[in-house]
């Protein structure tokens, strides 16, 4: 197969997504998890279906409307996407419903017990219409939705308890469709008082139980649960746009009226209330998802987290003391001595956090200059950065506006470090900036220092312990200059500079992989064979691909470790041969992207917050860094080899496009658990070693 163009060697990027949603799904259903745990991911995977369809089957429906019959790389139209996609979700929505059925029900008799309002005794009935009166009643608006014209707009992502209602506005009302809305401030699942088992009922059963109470005199004929999810590819013309904030903020709210693209209801409903919503959403049968069971999964996280049971849960991994800072008592001088590589959450985000907060608070700190594109919602980052600037530091941040689903948030956050005196940027016209980087100016003695600190994730102290990401702090020169001219780049409308040891994206980003991976091809002898190790969230980019299939049939062996859409086709005879692709899925979400050369022996290893998508090398500002430390480079190579020999939570991706676990061979091996063990031995190899007790001269004069 020579013609590196051909649909057959591309899979799908949708369908791709799908079998990584897939893989979450298997978590969740595995026996070999606690069930707790379990529980987790069945949440996960609606919480990643609800993205997808906002985003992904709305851009999609978005082409259909508009007639679009493009092909993507693997030779499908919008439409042949969007038809694949329904017909394989629908199949995983059912084998989660299923899952989470036959969870449940090993949740009751493990203690926790969900029950159904028919199991509900005349005492607890009288417990929750009391509680429903107390708690729920003041805060649901209920919609007699037949008699309003025009029907009051249906929030997305909301469930709803939809029922026909009979006699409403009294004995000749007739039988009338009316929609309550679960209240979102509060709990999904209602405890009732108990000593020997936890008991819990669904907010939503409450409200169907006492549909009475919000419509006098009428009784509830028949009730189904639904939920709406709207499209939210909301394009933002930022090089259009006058005031960008108000442009952000107005897209936001757009998205609450857009188009339905995907209808949950209770399966079964009955036909009148379906009917009704198929009209009001003008949604076809491909769009609508009944389910047999609770909609919305996600909120088993509230189950997941509940105090006590550790026998339904996995052991807590406390996040450690970076190995690169133990004995380090000076933060500053220990970037200075050496370049320090942080493993998150294995390792913790506070010497990050710390570094900031010191930054904020030491008068010899000049300057400070960060990117922010996700951060938690009450970051500690965020105040540092106000006290720096109030205590009149220079604080220049480029908050992301752009940042999806985080729109709001970064709104506030770029008001309110204007308002405590920072410089802020809204980002870059026509680009999103995900890089991560932070630079802090600081005198010492004589001279002026750079601190630098460039990472794979996001400056989120929240996902720092859930996300799999690595940073490093230095100081070299190098590298500091690049990270200043960078930002220069990202505040001054400057030109773009040549680069000493920094990589950005859109500019040269893809070029550079593209020389790197040609360059494999170059520098392979027999003795040396090429040898390019990756690891990533994605792998989409066409370039790329093409790029890793002529160094496959060069004889470069290729080894991919990508967490979830792969649209590169591995094994297949003449092309890819050599390309072996695996996908990690266990407690924390992988996010990491690293990226290994032999380069004929002269081995190169770079950390970027970018992957190997289009989007990312060429809507994106993005940098690439290299590990110049020979120490930290080897451990990072480690760190892959750990990855490629999982043999537990590992999946192999087949050129088919199917994935398959790795069978267990030998001695097992878990790579999340093996870097956790790691950075909890490295701490006790410390408290072990012999300390240096130094007496204290006379000072210098």
């Amino acid at each position: 197969m020579g013609d590196l163009e051909s649909p057959e060697l591309f899979i799908n990027r949708e369908l791709s997504w799908l079998e990584f949603n897939d893989r979450v799904l298997q978590q969740g259903l595995s026996k070999s998890l606690p069930l707790l745990e379990r529980l987790k991911f069945l949440a996960i995977v609606s919480s990643n279906l609800d993205e997808a369809f906002m985003i992904r089957v709305a851009g999609l429906i978005q082409q259909r409307k508009a007639k679009r019959r493009q092909r993507d790389p693997s030779g499908m139209t919008p439409a042949e996407q969007l038809d694949a996609f329904s017909k394989r979700a629908h199949q995983m929505v059912e084998e989660q419903s299923t899952g989470i059925h036959n969870a449940l029900a090993e949740l009751a008799e493990n203690g926790i017990q969900v029950l159904e309002s028919q199991e509900w005794s005349d005492e607890q009935r009288a417990r929750l219409q009391s509680y429903f009166a107390r708690e729920v009643m003041p805060v649901v608006t209920p919609l007699a939705v037949e008699e309003l014209e025009p029907c009051p707009l249906l929030p997305g992502l909301r469930l709803h308890v939809a029922a026909v209602m009979d006699g409403i506005n009294g004995n000749n009302g007739g039988e009338k469709i009316v929609v309550v809305s679960v209240p979102a401030g509060l709990q999904r699942f209602v405890e009732l008082p108990g000593d020997e088992v936890v008991q819990l009922v669904r907010l939503e059963d409450v409200i169907a139980d006492n549909l009475t109470k919000i419509f006098p005199q009428s009784q509830a004929l028949a009730t189904a649960m639904f939920r709406i999810t709207r499209d939210g590819d909301v394009a933002i013309d930022d090089d259009e746009a006058g005031d960008l904030l108000q442009t952000v903020e107005e897209a936001v709210l757009s998205r609450r009226r857009r188009g339905a693209v995907r209808l949950e209801i209770s399966k079964e409903a009955d036909r009148r209330i379906k009917n009704w919503l198929v009209e009001y959403l003008e949604v076809g049968e491909e769009d609508i998802y009944e389910i047999d069971g609770m909609l919305d999964a996600t909120a088993l996280f509230q189950i997941a987290v509940w105090p006590g049971f550790p026998n339904l849960k996995i052991p807590d991994w406390t996040p450690q003391p970076p190995a690169d800072l133990l004995g380090s008592e000076d933060l500053w001088q220990a970037i200075q001595d050496r370049d320090v590589l942080l493993f998150h959450p294995y390792e913790s985000f506070d010497p990050v956090v710390q570094l900031i907060n010191q930054a904020a608070d030491d008068p010899n700190v000049l300057c400070i200059k960060q990117t922010l594109y996700r951060t938690s919602g009450d970051s500690p980052i965020i105040g540092a950065l106000e006290r720096a600037a109030e205590s009149g530091k220079e604080v220049t941040v480029l908050v992301e506006l752009k940042a999806r689903f985080d729109e709001a948030q970064n709104v506030n956050w770029a008001r309110r470090l204007e308002d405590a005196g920072c410089h802020v940027i809204y980002g870059i016209a026509g680009y999103k900036t995900h890089a991560k980087a932070l630079l802090i100016v600081r005198r010492e003695s004589r001279r002026i220092c750079r601190y630098v600190h460039l990472a794979t994730g996001n400056y989120n102290d929240k996902t720092a312990r859930l996300y799999s990401d690595i940073g490093l702090m230095t100081c070299d020169r190098d590298l500091a200059t690049d990270v200043a001219s960078f930002f220069n780049l990202l505040t001054g409308n400057s030109e773009i500079v040549g680069w000493s040891k920094l990589e950005i994206a859109p500019t040269g980003l893809r070029q550079r992989f593209l020389d790197m991976i040609d360059r494999e091809v170059q520098a392979a002898t027999a003795e040396a064979p090429g040898l390019i190790v990756a690891k990533m969230n994605s792998l989409e980019d066409p370039e790329i691909i093409k790029a890793l299939y002529r160094a496959s049939q060069a004889g470069v062996k290729i080894m991919l470790n990508i967490r979830g859409i792969c649209c590169l086709r591995p094994g297949v005879k003449g092309v890819s041969n050599n390309i072996k692709v695996c996908s990690i899925v266990d407690r924390y979400l992988e996010h990491a992207r690293v990226f290994y050369f032999r380069n004929g022996g002269h081995e190169e290893v770079y950390l970027s917050s970018a992957d190997w998508m289009r989007r990312n090398l060429s809507k994106r500002l993005e940098t690439l860094f290299p590990i110049s430390s020979a120490p930290l480079r080897r451990r990072i190579i480690e760190m892959l080899q750990t990855c490629f020999a999982d043999n537990t939570n590992s999946h192999r991706l087949l050129s088919d496009g199917s994935y398959e676990r790795v069978k267990k061979k030998g001695k097992r091996v878990r790579a999340q658990e093996t870097f956790y063990n790691n950075a909890v031995d490295a701490v006790r190899a410390d408290e072990k070693s012999p300390r240096q007790f130094r007496p204290i001269s006379r000072p210098k004069e």
